[in-house]
């Protein structure tokens, strides 16, 4: 017989009793309503005692996996004890179903666990990092890649996963720019949403939804000087219009949960943080899931120097709005002191558990504790063949072209081509950092095995490691080199050298890697740079040196034959930059839509000295937001406005035709910028409105047309009012952020600019 177990709670609230008594052919029941939810709560609220409240509250990691510095061996224990909520780093069927039974068989109440997992870009099917999925500018793609991620978890035993990271970022010092979608809010938007949807589909009931969680609330991705866990320190205006917005916009998708970040923000660490986590995301946005701290961020606000002892932590973090611990064991061995003291009221701790079981009601945990432990859907949904076709084309539309010199790519079969470099034969590194349980050694392809699988004409030699020790022999480099038709350069960081904990001062390829390139420029065969990623890179020499350069990310399960797909041709490269590329580190903080200066290098009649510039380096990045080529060209047309004045309360249309005047068939994302040429406080230079990505075949001509109305337009004022001003616009439309405007419109608003 199959356990499961339901909860009937007698009209006076006194007796609990479980059954376990339903058969495998029983036809599924119907879900509760919200009301009938509602009301299962407030019956096990009034029997649970202090010591199972608190521990609903509680998140503790097994020993299976270890993403963080501290570990609780005892979770056993605390877990029959019914002092822990949910259990992360537990994976596998067999396992999670284990655990479960504990909770649900041996415990007083039977509530059951949540089990959640750093799902970030695949489960077992690894795709490409979060920068390089974003790279697609594809919101099907990245909604299916999501949903699939959901699906191989949920089929090992798994609720919850900690993404979407929805983190502005504009750093590339700062390892974690490769888990969020890049530097622009909009577009970070549209991904937060869809990747939401990804993960939790229509339905938390659905066998295969798992929740998703919002992370890192807020604006850690501002760390100063890139410094992962440093402070950060912004106007008020900077947080509401560049960083809250993709929160929000997860908020709305109906995001189950919240992560608190590492950061201080106004002075408070985020965890403590009762105006984000209370005035914003409670009173304001309506939020009704619960919000968990990141791993033992609660403990380090003594660090921080705003709580006197964990004790003291413990209550600012659940007096601001946190409902669960994540790791730090502050709720679970003070908050019973805290409660009896009147330090933290039990109505507080009533909604912190009330919002946890909501969540367990909706996944169907009363239900069927057990759901998600299928060992037989394990075998069948992991690595599906159907996965990894998919995990191959979200690679291939997440590359970006940076370069193409006489149009060295495609390559063709006839050619002879030297493969070389520190990862042009890796399956380790190549599914990046925070890549869940994808397997680095058998099951990711590389670009030799791409090579190899589709029996392309190819010599193979290392080169050089990531990073050498003393400097490598390039002999057989060099002489492979000169007997080749083009050579294929496979470089870039290790996966440890990106994402949490990996922040870099030094944005060049590591290593000897630059090295080699110039011994075999000095070939003059030309070279093909396939780089792995996660952060912007300064490539100034090597965008002089190289031929053409193909930037793959961390590509994922299948990048190799992604790759070789775009060196060959059979896939067109259609990814854009989402994030800028500085010459050199000396100009970050780099982005498209900088703030206007009151001396641009541009300013009629100025002197040239004594303007807002570099005296060593353009102001202009190596490569811009938007950036990136294709082995085909596209023409724009002029832009046609349906009006030339904009009111409060119609749109205008905006269309150009783009056509395909190149010899390949291929996919375009078509950008639409909007600057507001005066307003009250200063705006940016160009902001990204909106987007479309299109596929067109050689020669073929299509008309794209967006909307805009007033509500895109609007911005806090210095009095964090979200407004319109009247006045003009200027527009244009393009393959990217930089350049010129073409076209202008009138606001016309009634109320007057200040």
């Amino acid at each position: 017989m199959k356990k499961t177990i339901y909860i009937t709670v007698l009209l006076a609230g006194i007796l609990l009793a479980s059954s376990f008594t339903r058969q495998q052919d029983a036809s599924p029941i119907d879900p509760p309503t919200d009301a009938e939810i509602e009301a299962k709560i407030d019956s096990l609220l009034a029997i649970m005692t202090l010591d199972e409240k608190i521990g609903q509250t509680v998140l503790y990691s097994s020993i299976e996996d270890q993403t963080g510095p501290i570990m609780d061996p005892n979770y056993v224990d605390y877990l029959k004890a019914g002092e822990i909520g949910a259990i992360f780093n537990a994976t596998g069927s067999a396992f999670t179903r284990e655990l479960q039974k504990v909770a649900v068989e041996e415990t007083r109440l039977g509530i059951p666990l949540l089990f959640g997992y750093d799902v970030i870009h695949g489960y077992k099917t690894i795709f490409p990092i979060p920068m390089g999925e974003a790279s697609s500018w594809d919101l099907d793609l990245m909604e299916k890649t999501a949903a699939v991620a959901a699906k191989e978890a949920a089929a090992e035993g798994l609720h919850w996963t900690f993404a979407p990271m929805v983190d502005i970022a504009r750093d590339p010092r700062w390892g974690r720019i490769s888990e969020g979608a890049g530097e622009d809010t909009y577009l970070g938007s549209e991904i937060a949403r869809v990747r939401v949807k990804g993960f939790q589909g229509n339905d938390l009931a659905d066998r295969y939804s798992i929740l998703a969680c919002a992370k890192h609330y807020a604006a850690y991705g501002a760390a100063q000087a890139g410094r992962d866990y440093h402070t950060v320190d912004m106007s008020m205006n900077t947080l509401w219009e560049t960083y809250l917005p993709p929160f929000k916009a997860a908020l709305d998708q109906d995001v189950a949960t919240f992560m608190t970040a590492f950061n201080e923000l106004n002075g408070v660490p985020a965890t403590g943080n009762d105006y984000l986590l209370k005035d914003i995301l409670r009173d304001e946005w309506g939020f009704n899931g619960f919000v968990v701290t990141d791993y033992t961020s609660i403990n380090e606000m003594v660090q921080h120097g705003t709580a006197e002892n964990l004790e003291h932590a413990g209550e600012l973090a659940m007096n601001a709005g946190v409902d669960m611990d994540m790791q730090g064991g502050v709720f679970k061995d003070h908050m019973k002191k805290s409660v009896q003291d009147g330090k933290i009221t039990i109505s507080r701790l009533d909604q912190a558990v009330r919002d946890i079981l909501r969540l367990k009601f909706k996944l169907g945990l009363f239900d069927d504790p057990y759901k998600y432990s299928n060992e037989q859907a394990e075998k069948e949904i992991i690595l599906h063949k159907d996965h990894l076709e998919l995990s191959r084309d979200a690679a291939r539309k997440s590359m970006v072209l940076l370069k193409n010199k006489n149009n060295v790519l495609p390559l063709k079969n006839s050619q002879k081509i030297a493969l070389m470099g520190p990862l042009a034969d890796d399956q380790f590194h190549i599914i990046g950092n925070w890549a869940a349980k994808g397997d680095r050694d058998g099951i990711a392809v590389s670009v030799k095995e791409g090579f190899e699988a589709q029996k392309k004409n190819f010599s193979y030699t290392i080169g050089c490691q990531i990073e050498d020790t003393s400097k490598p022999d390039f002999t057989d480099a060099i002489k492979i080199a000169k007997e080749a038709d083009a050579v294929v350069m496979v470089m870039g960081e290790s996966e440890r050298m990106s994402g949490e904990a990996a922040s870099r001062t030094n944005l060049l390829l590591p290593g000897y890697q630059q090295k080699l390139i110039a011994e075999i420029k000095k070939t003059g065969t030309p070279i093909v740079l396939v780089l792995y990623n996660g952060r912007p890179l300064n490539l100034t020499y090597e965008n002089q040196a190289a031929d053409a350069i193909v930037e793959a990310w961390f590509p994922g399960t299948s990048g190799g034959h992604a790759v070789v797909d775009v060196l060959y041709g059979d896939y067109n490269p259609s990814g854009k930059l989402t994030v800028t590329f500085p010459r050199n580190v000396g100009q970050v903080p780099i982005h498209y839509n900088m703030k206007k200066t009151g001396r641009p290098e541009d300013m009629p009649g100025a002197h040239d000295r004594y303007v807002s510039k570099y005296i060593d380096v353009a102001n202009s990045p190596l490569y811009p937001f938007g950036y990136g080529l294709s082995y085909t060209s596209f023409s724009y047309g002029k832009p046609v406005l349906s009006s030339a004045t904009l009111s409060e309360d119609e749109a205008i249309t905006v269309s150009i035709t783009v056509t395909n005047t190149g010899s390949h068939d291929g996919e375009e994302v078509v950008q639409l910028y909007i600057k507001d040429r005066f307003a009250s406080i200063t705006r940016p230079v160009k902001e990204l409105k909106a987007f479309e990505k299109i596929y067109l075949k050689k020669g073929e001509t299509k008309t794209v047309e967006f909307t805009i109305t007033s509500e895109q337009l609007k911005f806090y004022n210095n009095k964090l009012e979200f407004i319109n001003e009247a006045g003009d616009y200027d527009l244009f439309l393009a393959g990217t952020s930089d350049h010129e405007f073409t076209n202008s419109f009138k606001l016309d608003y009634q109320k007057p600019k200040s």
